[in-house]
């Protein structure tokens, strides 16, 4: 079944020249893009995207690390996105990334990951509209 998945890459990720490496792996993986947008996240976006996770200890840090330069927020559609982009990037842990995935290839730590992926297809639909309307996605 052909659905979307929601995926950011990082700061890290971005201002290390990894960008364009990165998305030519996702399409290379069979990833269509059906969105992309480049922002600079202000304090105010990305501590309403992270609100799931205010109470936890690492939140400020999460936010200050993604409001630290611009990133690339993308929709990507494929049969079993979810699932499928989440073996793609491995695991958080870049030590602990199966050889060959984009975090094992492109992080350089479990805070500055280089790329994020929805961890369901829920959540997938709310991220992505979080970041575009429906007139954005194509």
């Amino acid at each position: 079944m052909t659905n979307r998945t929601f995926t950011m890459i990082k700061p890290d990720a971005v201002a290390n020249g990894h960008a364009g490496k990165i998305l030519d792996h996702i399409i290379s993986a069979g990833f269509k893009v059906k969105a992309m947008k480049y922002i600079h996240l202000t304090s105010d976006q990305a501590g309403a995207f992270y609100e799931v996770h205010k109470e936890r200890p690492f939140y400020a840090d999460l936010v200050s690390f993604m409001t630290s330069g611009p990133i690339y927020a993308a929709i990507l559609e494929k049969d079993n996105a979810v699932a499928d982009f989440r073996t793609l990037i491995g695991a958080t842990d870049p030590q602990k990334a199966d050889a060959g995935t984009i975090r094992n290839l492109y992080a350089k730590s479990i805070d500055a990951n280089a790329i994020h992926g929805s961890d369901s297809d829920e959540n997938a639909a709310i991220e992505g509209s979080f970041f575009f309307a429906q007139t954005e996605v194509f």
